[in-house]
């Protein structure tokens, strides 16, 4: 059945807007090229969003030609306001940016163990309303907020997790009070980070990939065929339950440890480094392990240590000097990390096979290219199903790019009418990476 004419509009409407997000400034004759509608059709759309506000004349193109520059349009970025958070156990950050996503103000504040509910709720709250008004963000349209823990797929809500500070449940209906206008969309911060390397870092070119969040805990986001995949109960990627060799005991369902979280949480990483005779001190916002397993690439790269790793057919010691038999610490610390890594990896290609796993978080992009390889060949080792492995390219900023994704999609959603159907006249990957998985 062929769309009404105020649907057809809609989708117009939206196709242009979502081309001039991704694109920038574009000409009227360029919006016909690239949506293949006709002359009047763009003209009339051009009309209409202009009067509605949502678009503006940006500027003129400086192409040499007979009559007058042609107009180009651009979204109204001002439109509306938008603020993106990452709530951790031992603090929080959060940037704000206009409707196209461009950053305008930032900052974080450290909440300790020790700080009290109420006092935590107000810090973070203060530090959202500073932020708000060095951007001259007044209101606030969208809150994207990523925190750890279960998100309740029905009702969207941070629920109650073992482990996990007060606070961040409190923080939600507190900053929904203080921002009565403003819609928050709370989501798992590891599922963020997926969307975010997604759409920004390293997994542009994948439809379908495992991000392992390596920082100060562990988790997994599972992306199949475009879109997040979050389970019956919320928890899907809870992968420092899985029971695994090596661990002291099993998890339980209170608690992961005894589970791969035991193996390849920040504390465990700090402690095999230590038995490996490395020590470091945290940089700011990090876990240790991060700057460990950075030193440790660094201090392999810088003495040629053999990269090779065991295969089925090779021994990396055959043909090693003798003082390179013994490894440098560094480097046996790598191979051990990547063994224990390989473990948890091994298990989720098993399961899913997404042909590619993306080591993300702090940890993850602080391994870089030397621990994906060396994490890849062990998996070559115990899975039959091809799997690249890739290190993250947002690290620990993953979860603040992801969050901001979200409210920008949410506001542009709105803003732009909310029909759902893909655009017409692009490509399937270009359709699916218009709207952010919800």
């Amino acid at each position: 059945m062929p769309a009404s004419p105020s649907t057809a509009r809609v989708i117009n409407d939206r196709l242009a807007l979502r081309l001039l997000q991704r694109e920038g400034p574009l000409t009227a004759g360029q919006l016909k090229q690239l949506t293949g509608l006709s002359r009047p059709t763009v003209a009339d759309l051009v009309e209409r969003l202009t009067a509605s506000g949502l678009i503006e004349v940006a500027g003129e193109t400086g192409e040499q030609r007979r009559g007058p520059n042609a107009k180009l349009y651009d979204i109204v970025a001002g439109r509306a306001h938008l603020a993106a958070l990452d709530v951790r156990t031992e603090g929080v950050a959060v940037l704000v940016s206009d409707l196209v996503g461009r950053v305008l103000a930032e900052g974080s504040v450290p909440i300790g163990d020790d700080t009290g509910t109420g006092t935590a709720v107000e810090r973070a709250v203060t530090l959202v309303e500073r932020a708000a008004k060095e951007a001259g963000a007044d209101p606030l349209h969208t809150l994207g907020i990523g925190a750890p823990g279960l998100i309740d797929p029905v009702s969207g809500e941070l629920r109650d997790s073992s482990g996990l500070p007060e606070w961040h449940r409190r923080l939600v209906a507190a900053l929904q009070e203080r921002f009565p206008d403003a819609r928050a969309h709370v989501e798992n911060e590891t599922n963020l980070a997926a969307l975010a390397e997604q759409h920004e870092g390293c997994a542009r070119d994948r439809d379908t990939f495992v991000l392992l969040w390596l920082g100060h805990g562990i988790g997994a986001a599972v992306v199949l065929d475009g879109g997040l995949r979050r389970g019956a109960s919320g928890g899907t990627g809870e992968i420092g339950f899985l029971p695994v060799p090596g661990t002291d005991g099993l998890p339980s369902a209170t608690g992961c440890e005894g589970g791969f979280h035991s193996l390849a949480g920040s504390a465990a990483i700090t402690a095999l480094a230590a038995e490996h005779g490395l020590t470091a001190r945290a940089r700011a916002g990090e876990p240790v392990a991060a700057e460990l397993v950075r030193q440790a690439v660094e201090a392999v790269r810088t003495t040629g240590a053999d990269r090779r790793l065991p295969d089925a057919s090779t021994d990396r010691r055959r043909d090693a000097p003798a003082d390179r038999r013994q490894g440098a610490p560094a480097d046996r610390f790598l191979d051990a990390l990547a063994d224990r890594l390989a473990l948890g990896a091994a298990s989720v290609v098993a399961v899913l096979d997404p042909g590619c796993v993306v080591l993300g978080g702090e940890v993850g992009r602080a391994g870089g290219d030397e621990l994906a390889l060396r994490v890849a060949r062990r998996l070559r080792l115990m899975a039959p199903l091809p799997t690249e492995v890739r290190p993250s390219a947002l690290g620990g900023g993953a979860v603040l790019r992801g969050a901001l994704l979200t409210a920008r999609e949410s506001a542009q959603d709105e803003l732009f009418g909310s029909d759902e159907r893909e655009a017409p006249g692009l490509p399937g990957t270009a359709q699916r990476r218009m709207r952010v998985a919800r």
